[in-house]
């Protein structure tokens, strides 16, 4: 049998779909038999998975538990904040995205700087990139891929929103 995502051969007998989100499993099995042999019961299996992941791509939640007043930006998932240094008694400029890994809420911050040196293009710079984080993040969990968190980890000195390969994502 040719490897098809979400498809196994558990016995001779028929094939099974399993797709799992957010540990809920959504699962049929396809008999050989009924489906008149097994390249029927293989078509329809593909065509049922195929139907699951359209349905269940618009239901997919992003979050866990969606964080509450955490939309100062306009955009899902990416807040603009300002954090307090007691022990040096400065306040900093970030912006924190907020995302899911292996079942459990993270968050990714980009902090600009001092609020009183920030410029408005270190901001915007800021901003960009945590709006281009979320998006990839976006792009991979709607696409079933891993999402690569450690890409943005230059991202200061690197304008990573104008790659154009991250920027289709």
């Amino acid at each position: 049998m040719a490897k098809h995502k979400h498809i196994t051969e558990p016995d001779a007998f028929g094939y099974q779909v399993r797709i799992v989100r957010r540990g809920k499993e959504n699962s049929r099995y396809f008999s050989h038999r009924l489906w008149g042999g097994k390249n029927k019961s293989l078509k329809a299996a593909i065509a049922w998975r195929d139907q699951m992941l359209v349905a269940l791509k618009g239901s997919r939640t992003r979050f866990l538990k969606p964080p509450k007043n955490k939309t100062t930006t306009g955009v899902t998932g990416v807040s603009r904040t300002i954090k307090y240094d007691h022990r040096k008694n400065k306040s900093y400029l970030c912006y924190t995205v907020f995302w899911v890994k292996n079942g459990k809420s993270r968050n990714k911050t980009f902090q600009v700087g001092n609020v009183e040196k920030v410029s408005a293009d270190d901001e915007l710079h800021a901003f960009r990139t945590a709006r281009l984080f979320r998006s990839c993040y976006e792009f991979a969990i709607d696409n079933d891929l891993p999402f690569k968190d450690d890409q943005f980890a230059g991202w200061k000195k690197t304008r990573l929103y104008e790659d154009p390969s991250l920027a289709a994502a």
